[in-house]
């Protein structure tokens, strides 16, 4: 028996299962896609994809309500892959195993894509649910939304002829989400050189583990741990004391992800490896103590290894650690008007070496476009200081909060209704793609809700069962009311 078959709505749940099968890394959603567009045949619904595809499902009003608004659902079909390193799990295709534990759903040591998995369940469930009374619907699947939003940012602009949007993609119950932050990446490249180095030293694996890693724009917030900021502080103190080689370092894996785990590998003399290890862990307690509140599983394992004979010269482990060591990471600046908003932050977010020059991703946000340009300002000021190259990709915008919306207003009256409260009104620091939709589709009316999802694009990733069904019940109860 599935552990979600007793669950409501039915139809949401099977749907979820049933994606949560599908291989739909983010920029490999061929499979995820085929799935929609094989269920809109089965159901016999008109559907479309664009050269980047994304996918637009329609259905047609329930008689008598031809003349209500279409409104458009919107959702993204890939999901971040994330897993524990010691867990055995192949992302291309292996199922996502499910765990429930009372109200909780989670998955085994990987991230369980209910970002955006439930959205995506939750708009076939209306799909196929002929006993639902509304006006016409347009359902839009973007690709490619969690490592640059590029789907929305090809989204074609025939694709969609609705001007009211529900964005299902939002992580708390019983909050209306009307504004988000634009960012941008920074992609910074260091030369190396490498020289070769005496048989004889020993050959040590650092690594970093044990961090709780995070959304670096829903957690950034939090102050979490980040690996490779942490390996590379711990590397450059340990330096003043210890003659050591670094011959490689890396960590992270998504650009919005906060780094979980990071490595870096050796060349000490055999007669140091005690007060070397010593050191490290020295350091590491040390920073365990400033974070334990927030990560407490922050631990340093060291182990010989037997690895090539290259190392990184000098001059070039010096100014990869100072670069390192000296990038931004976290919360820059919190919001003026908002309480608790946070305005710009930056994620130092991957770390590798590759061949003879260093790779180093970092993801800025901000809600007001001169402060994201000037924190990548910061960021290539660091970087040509260490003597890098730093790439900028075009930054996605925000999404303005428009406080006279009237499908606002409606939801808000509706959430009250429902549930005897007023819904929370707020602005988020993550990434949506009501921004770039809004500026292809001008005067488009959208809200963003959702579910109550935690600790997404990490291992942690959880949604809370009970809040589904009600959310499910508010997208029917605002397609019937609108």
């Amino acid at each position: 028996m599935s552990i979600l078959e007793n669950l409501e709505p039915k139809l949401l749940w099977k749907r979820f299962e049933e994606i949560s099968k599908i291989p739909r890394c983010s920029k490999h959603e061929d499979k995820i896609r085929q799935y929609l567009l094989d269920f809109a045949k089965q159901e016999k619904l008109k559907s479309k994809t664009d050269k980047s595809g994304n996918v637009v499902i329609s259905k047609p009003a329930s008689p008598g309500m031809e003349n209500k608004p279409t409104i458009v659902l919107q959702s993204h079909m890939d999901m971040v892959c994330e897993k524990n390193s010691d867990v055995d799990h192949d992302f291309n295709k292996d199922p996502i195993k499910l765990k429930r534990s009372g109200d909780i759903l989670t998955a085994d040591g990987t991230t369980l894509g209910a970002d955006d998995g439930i959205g995506v369940a939750t708009t076939l469930a209306i799909l196929e649910n002929s006993k639902l009374k509304h006006g016409p619907i347009e359902v839009l699947f973007t690709v490619d939304e969690e490592t640059g939003l590029t789907g929305a940012f090809a989204l074609e602009n025939d694709m969609l002829t609705g001007k009211i949007m529900l964005n299902i993609d939002s992580e708390d119950f019983g909050v209306i989400t009307v504004g988000c932050a634009g960012g941008g990446e920074s992609k910074i490249t260091l030369p190396l050189k490498k020289q070769s180095v005496d048989k004889n030293l020993l050959h040590l694996q650092i690594k970093i583990s044990g961090l709780r890693g995070g959304h670096s724009g829903v957690d950034i917030h939090e102050q979490r741990g980040n690996a490779i900021k942490i390996l590379a502080r711990i590397l450059w103190k340990t330096s003043k004391k210890h003659a050591f080689l670094l011959s490689d370092i890396r960590g992270g894996d998504k650009h919005n992800a906060i780094p979980r785990e990071s490595t870096a590998t050796v060349f000490i003399k055999k007669e140091d490896k005690k007060s070397f290890i010593s050191n490290l862990k020295d350091e590491t307690k040390i920073i365990l103590d400033e974070i334990k509140p927030i990560d407490p599983g922050l631990k340093v394992d060291v182990k010989d290894i037997d690895s090539g004979q290259s190392v990184l010269d000098e001059q070039s482990q010096l100014r990869l650690l100072n670069l390192i060591h000296g990038l931004p990471h976290g919360v820059h600046k919190m919001n003026y008007d908002i309480s608790r908003l946070v305005d710009t932050s930056t994620n130092l977010a991957t770390l590798k070496i590759e061949k003879d020059k260093a790779l180093v991703n970092l993801s800025s946000r901000s809600s007001i476009g001169s402060a994201l340009q000037d924190m990548r300002d910061r960021i290539r000021s660091v970087a040509e200081l260490s003597g890098a190259k730093v790439d900028e990709d075009t930054p996605y915008p925000g999404w303005k909060p428009n406080l006279d919306s009237k499908l606002l207003k409606k939801s808000k009256q509706i959430f009250k209704e429902m549930y005897g409260k007023d819904p929370v009104v707020e602005a988020i620091h993550a990434g949506l793609e009501c921004g770039i939709i809004g500026e292809k589709f001008p005067g488009m009316d959208m809200i963003s809700i959702g579910p109550t999802i935690k600790y997404p694009h990490s291992p942690e990733e959880q949604v809370h069962i009970s809040t589904v069904e009600k959310f499910f019940d508010y997208v029917v109860k605002i397609l019937q009311s609108v």
